[in-house]
């Protein structure tokens, strides 16, 4: 089960270190656009083209698709899938696991190709956990918790598998 985003917050600084990380990564990529989204659902930021959709519907949205994909993987005997990868005839979307708990989304056309988003994607990932595990370790280390607003949504999934 992955552990849950559903209380927690970040710095100025932790929010200038995620984005710079992310223009980055679509400089190099040549992707559209990067959203990041926690576990329940929440739309964290999002960085390069503004999409043409509703985010905060699409945050929602894409937390259940990786939850449910989740569930997916322990019915074949895998204990979760860290990556998802949609194509459509114009617009591709990749999916990562960042820490166990946000979801990293990529979204890109024909600019640029699946290849070269994978390979980037690798050291994004790697770079952002490192970041999100540190502001959750600063936050862990602090006396006062913050209650959860929203329960994580693949904790629910998960009581409905049971």
């Amino acid at each position: 089960m992955a552990v849950g985003a559903a209380s927690w917050s970040f710095t100025e600084e932790d929010f200038a270190a995620i984005t710079q990380i992310l223009q980055r990564f679509l400089f190099d990529s040549n992707a559209k656009c990067a959203l990041l989204i926690d576990r329940s659902g929440q739309l964290v930021t999002t960085v390069g083209e503004r999409p043409p959709f509703d985010a905060t519907a699409f945050a929602t949205l894409t937390a259940a698709d990786f939850s449910a994909n989740d569930q997916l993987a322990r019915l074949i005997g895998e204990k979760d899938f860290n990556t998802l990868f949609h194509q459509g005839e114009r617009e591709s979307m990749l999916l990562a696991d960042v820490a166990k708990r946000v979801i990293l989304v990529i979204l890109f056309d024909t600019r640029t190709t699946l290849g070269l988003v994978r390979l980037k994607m690798k050291g994004t990932v790697d770079e952002l956990s490192r970041s999100i595990e540190a502001m959750f370790a600063r936050q862990t280390s602090s006396p006062v918790r913050k209650p959860a607003l929203l329960a994580d949504a693949d904790d629910e999934i998960d009581r409905l598998f049971r």
